[in-house]
């Protein structure tokens, strides 16, 4: 935890700010994370053998020397650790928390106009999950980007998915997650777009309703 104090005139201000930092490891997946009051500040990109600062572009410019060294440490350290681990423990069964999802436009809908469908996975443990988008029963294979897996006080994790949209009336989008958790049950949600004419006025307005359906796969 970090206390910052700030005198302004005759008035003093305390901030309190729980700063953390993540290091995991798996068979499969790596990852390191610094970050501040639950917000990511900084991540490890081991594909691209680099440090990334993720602050806004608002924010001050801030550096983190020998941040990715330590990291590749970290992760040596990780892996032996997780072998003792489960050599220790008889490779106990491993907790999960199966995940929570919504669908939502990133701005107001209109048709014919572009826009971006988000969709929030949150509280789920462990990484990772999977992902996919329909548009009419067809699966998306454009204009979709995944963030990062972020982590969350209570120890899970969230992520979000958008997909490109340029929605029409009575398009149909769906996003399905898969999660170890979901003991092979996907969960999907629904968001459709919906064009009604009122009787007064020229203007149209659009609704959409997201609903959740399980498949058991």
């Amino acid at each position: 935890k970090k206390l910052n104090i700030i005198k302004k005139k005759n008035f003093f201000f305390t901030f309190l700010h729980n700063d953390f930092k993540i290091n995991g490891c798996s068979d499969t997946e790596k990852e390191s994370v610094c970050g501040s009051d639950g917000e990511e500040i900084w991540h490890a990109d081991f594909i691209q053998q680099m440090g990334v600062n993720t602050l806004p572009d608002f924010a001050d410019a801030l550096r983190f020397p020998g941040f990715y060294e330590s990291s590749i440490a970290a992760q040596e350290a990780c892996k032996q650790n997780l072998a003792v681990c489960i050599k220790a423990y008889k490779s106990p069964p491993e907790e999960m928390d199966p995940p929570e999802t919504s669908i939502y436009p990133k701005n107001d809908v209109q048709l014919g106009v572009e826009n971006s469908l988000v969709c929030h996975v949150t509280g789920f443990f462990p990484p990772p999950v999977n992902i996919s988008w329909t548009k009419n029963n067809v699966v998306v294979t454009e204009g979709e980007s995944l963030s990062r897996y972020r982590p969350r006080n209570d120890g899970t994790f969230h992520i979000f998915s958008s997909v490109d949209i340029v929605p029409e009336e009575r398009d149909i989008y769906s996003c399905t997650v898969n999660h170890r958790a979901l003991q092979g049950q996907a969960q999907t949600k629904i968001w459709e777009t919906t064009a009604v004419s009122p009787r007064l006025g020229p203007a149209v307005f659009f609704f959409f309703f997201s609903e959740e359906i399980i498949v058991t796969l």
